[in-house]
């Protein structure tokens, strides 16, 4: 009974604070760098390998992204992107990232359910050919799935990293444009920065208006390089499984506070 009133207290709260947010302006999109989960393993005394009890930290960081999820659809944020997995983060143990990939495998076939409820539609943003054939085909199968679903737009970026999707978008774009050259008769032999920009493996979403990293680094650690120049970047001490409410909520006032001053800085370099 006590639990249910609080609960009950706990929702009204977090709804009249979540009014009184969208006065001002919410970000149409946010970018979450999910750093803390090793420091929360060790918090826990969780395993970092594949030993028993070593999907726990996977576990609390998985939970952590649906409840951010379901604020932000909430407030009326349209698009959360997630840095799940680092083309870097290859370089760790074996067993670590066999672990880790285990633990990715299990948690598309639950988003799977979670996210037609909320009517998600999920993207995976990365070099997709790098994982194996029966996660890249979840992956693929989990897109295709959701892919009519309008309320919100959750990408997962795996096996990603801001440099080989540059590098991806340029080699795209110069491939389109001898295909164009030698066969289309274009004499047009510019590349023309639109054309980059669409072979992004972000292409889905616009560019991120918040980038929210936990863990306390100041660093985008190769994440949307590209598209992250006119972002409000907030960095939190807290530790990403422990994200909470409040977190979010501060994140977003200091994105007002501050979003007069982006778009001004904003139209005086548009306007070089």
């Amino acid at each position: 009974m006590a639990g249910n009133i609080l609960c009950s207290a706990s929702s009204f709260i977090r709804k009249c604070i979540f009014g009184v947010l969208r006065v001002g302006p919410i970000p149409n999109h946010i970018a979450f760098i999910m750093d803390g989960n090793r420091r929360y393993a060790k918090k826990q005394k969780l395993s970092h390998d594949g030993a028993a009890g070593g999907g726990g930290r996977y576990d609390a960081g998985f939970w952590a992204l649906m409840v951010m999820l379901l604020y932000c659809q909430e407030l009326g944020v349209k698009y959360i992107t997630a840095y799940a997995f680092s083309i870097d983060n290859f370089k760790r143990k074996p067993e670590e990232v066999e672990s880790l990939m285990t633990s990715m495998l299990e948690k598309f076939h639950l988003l799977d359910i979670l996210v037609k409820l909320l009517a998600v539609r999920v993207h995976f943003a990365g070099n997709l050919e790098l994982l194996s054939n029966e996660l890249r085909a979840s992956a693929m199968e989990l897109t295709e799935a959701t892919a009519a679903y309008s309320k919100s737009v959750l990408t997962i970026c795996i096996a990603y990293t801001s440099r080989d999707e540059i590098l991806h978008a340029v080699r795209e774009s110069c491939e389109q444009k001898r295909i164009d050259l030698e066969f289309r008769n274009d004499d047009d032999d510019e590349i023309k920065l639109m054309k980059v920009e669409k072979n992004m493996y972000m292409a889905v979403a616009p560019d991120p208006d918040i980038i929210i990293r936990t863990g306390g680094e100041n660093r985008l650690s190769n994440f949307l390089l590209w598209q992250s120049c006119w972002s409000h970047l907030h960095s939190m001490w807290v530790l990403w499984p422990e994200i909470g409410v409040w977190n979010l909520v501060f994140a977003i006032l200091n994105f007002q506070r501050n979003k007069t001053y982006c778009l001004e800085m904003k139209k005086k370099e548009e306007e070089l």
